[in-house]
Parts: structure tokens; C-alpha cells; sequence
């Protein structure tokens, strides 16, 4: 039989907001907690919702003019922490890291900002190290995690969500593993022909 896994903690850090409210009522509905930064931890209270601050978790604020919010341990930890190996949930619990089984993440939106002729100092900020580090995370954890990596799955996630409420199996895993690393490589490819082109 396909392992089952529950949603109970989703961390969600998106640049498009569009097309997250729906998600987000049904997340709410089957209970689950929201952990977030910034401006999406700011459009879920909108929407009604309670979300934890990820610097509540890490103890850490957002620095470096936001270039560094959610790269901690005590984040990746409650990712890539294997829930079937003792160790590693004896040092989630040593440390307190909470487990974290969903992640959704909209990157920054690095081609738009080329295309926009926007400044080499702009562009630049707009290379995505925490979302792209997180989608990395959810996907090698597919195991463990649901890793939405891209407002285009907003939709797949609340089709199964509306299917099976908060359960998935691991080739519901697997599938957004599969996306989350399609993302991943498009991102870096489109970073890596700006940078040969410049």
C-alpha cells in the first residue's frame, strides 16, 4: 500500500499571491497550521487566518534586507528530517525543531525582471536562495513532504486536497517532486543564460 501522509504544518513563503487564497481555506479548513515570512505570513492573517512567523520559530528576524529569512536549521531541519529515522527525530526533538509536511514556494520572478530591463543590481535581487533552497529540500524529502513548488500547482495540491482532504501518498509526493526539481532546473538555467549573455 502506498505510505499515507498527513498534512499537519505547512510552511509557505510565495512572491504570487493570486490563486493562494483558495488553498489556503481549505489548508485552514482540514486544520492545518501555517508557518510563514514577510508578506505572505501578512496576506494569510488578511485572509483571516492565523500563521506563525518563521523568526518565531528560528529566533532570527528577516536580515540582510530580506536576503536571508527562512535559511536555519530549525526550518530545513522540520523538511529534510526523515520521520521514520530515530535519529534524526531524536535531534528534531533535542533541538525542537517542529516538522514541517507541506511547502509551498512562488520564486521571485527572475525572467519577468530581465525581460522588464530592469538594472544588473535589481536582477540580481531577484535571484531566489531561500525559495529555490527550499523547494530543494521539500523535493529530496518527497518521502515526508509535499513540496508545491510554483503557483502553477497551487491547483493540483487543492484537487487532491478536495479529493483526499489532507492525506497524500507517495506518488502524490513523488509527482511534485518530479515539478519541484523541473522548477528548480528552469530557474537556474534562465539565471545561468542571463549570466552568459551579460
Amino acid at each position: 500500500m502506498a505510505e499515507v501522509k498527513s498534512i499537519k504544518t505547512a510552511l509557505i513563503s510565495v512572491f504570487h499571491k493570486d490563486g493562494l487564497d483558495e488553498l489556503l481555506k481549505k489548508l485552514n479548513a482540514e486544520g492545518v497550521k501555517f508557518l510563514s515570512t514577510g508578506g505572505t505570513q501578512k496576506f494569510i492573517e488578511e485572509q483571516g487566518y492565523p500563521c506563525q512567523k518563521v523568526e518565531d520559530v528560528t529566533t532570527y528576524p528577516s536580515i540582510l534586507g530580506g536576503r536571508v529569512k527562512t535559511l536555519h536549521p530549525k526550518v530545513f531541519g522540520g523538511i529534510l528530517g526523515r520521520r521514520d529515522n530515530e535519529g534524526d527525530c531524536e535531534q528534531m526533538k533535542k533541538y525542537q525543531i517542529p516538522e514541517i509536511d507541506l511547502v509551498v514556494v512562488d520564486l521571485y520572478p527572475f525572467e519577468q525582471t530581465v525581460a522588464s530591463g530592469a538594472s544588473e543590481a535589481d536582477i540580481i535581487e531577484k535571484i531566489d536562495i531561500g525559495g529555490i533552497s527550499l523547494i530543494r529540500a521539500g523535493a529530496k524529502n518527497f518521502k515526508d513532504v509535499v513540496i508545491v513548488p510554483s503557483k502553477a500547482e497551487y491547483g493540483v495540491l487543492l484537487d487532491i486536497l478536495n479529493k483526499k482532504g489532507v492525506q497524500t501518498d507517495i506518488e502524490d509526493r513523488r509527482m511534485f517532486a518530479e515539478r519541484a526539481f523541473g522548477v528548480s532546473s528552469h530557474y537556474d538555467t534562465a539565471i545561468h543564460n542571463w549570466f552568459v549573455k551579460d
